[in-house]
């Protein structure tokens, strides 16, 4: 008992050495701690307005019951009441972290709601775009089925319905919240789109795993890449100083990027048409209709006797 005692003492001291470490890395390190700032915004809250979402853009397949028409006006209005209010708090959160000294909390507020109100008006923009999304992969991909399982299965799907999310409020100028819901699909996916990219309709990306898009990437229509692509910056070892820059490359109309290739460069340019082979490395400009591929390396083959 007594040995017991002398342990728990020993652990309380222990404890408190500990905590006073911790109290005096947080003053040290302030960089990593918002002790006595405003609130961050809370991410759990944001991944269940980003599956609301889903739940609006493709009514009927992400609910937990079946949706009948006669009660799908009410079912859109909840649905749209839950993120109204809960997006605003989140928003006015980002903002206030953000906001210049002259603002009060009720213009943090009242900029909150008007991007709110903004975003949601870009919901039909969206659920159209996402329908020529999942009619590029139904007509690019002959091992599915049915665009229902695109919608429910494939990544790449998944990836691009949160970017096309992310997209719009990224261009309200919403401040942390696109980066989080990005980061959320990317996570499940392994598919990284920076949610500043701008990408257009019938857009496809097929298996997708370790496909990266960077923000200043600008995308034209029917285009379609493959699992490793990157669309990535030339360096950017000057950092901020490279903010606002066109860092990513742009790419036209049809064109098809196989997998492992990266293209990257600000200045790069892929034509309409163009057809990237796998594992290019593309750092200039390619024109129209053009096909580039990567000569075979040569071969070799040893025999296991030749080995002994």
């Amino acid at each position: 008992m007594e040995t017991e005692r002398r342990c728990e003492e020993l652990n309380n001291h222990d404890v408190s050495l500990l905590v006073e470490e911790l109290l005096d890395s947080y003053c040290n390190y302030e960089l990593t701690c918002r002790i006595d700032k405003h609130n961050m915004v809370n991410k759990g809250v944001l991944v269940s307005i980003v599956e609301e979402l889903r739940k609006i853009v493709f009514p009927g397949f992400f609910d937990n019951n079946k949706v009948r028409s006669e009660y799908s006006r009410y079912l859109v209005g909840e649905k749209l009441e839950y993120v109204q209010y809960n997006l605003k708090k989140q928003i006015a959160k980002a903002l206030d972290n953000v906001k210049d000294e002259d603002d009060t909390r009720e213009d943090v507020i009242e900029k909150a709601d008007e991007i709110t109100y903004k975003f949601l008006q870009t919901l039909p923009k969206i659920r159209e775009y996402l329908a020529t999304d999942v009619q590029a992969a139904f007509n690019g991909d002959p091992a599915a089925f049915s665009t229902d399982e695109i919608i429910f299965c494939y990544p790449g799907m998944l990836a691009i319905t949160v970017y096309r999310i992310a997209h719009e409020l990224y261009t309200l100028n919403v401040p942390l919240i696109p980066r989080i819901i990005s980061e959320y699909a990317h996570s499940i996916t392994g598919i990284d789109i920076h949610p500043g990219a701008d990408i257009g309709k019938y857009f496809f990306i097929d298996h997708g795993t370790g496909v990266v898009i960077g923000e200043t990437t600008v995308i034209g229509k029917n285009v379609k890449i493959y699992q490793g692509v990157t669309l990535g910056a030339l360096s950017t070892r000057k950092g901020q100083q490279l903010r606002g820059t066109k860092r990513h490359p742009t790419l036209g109309d049809n064109v098809t990027i196989y997998s492992g290739t990266s293209v990257l460069g600000g200045e790069t340019v892929i034509g309409d048409g163009v057809t990237i082979g796998g594992n290019a490395f593309i750092v200039s400009s390619v024109s129209k209709g053009t096909k580039v591929s990567v000569k075979n390396p040569e071969l070799e083959f040893i025999r296991p006797e030749e080995t002994e």
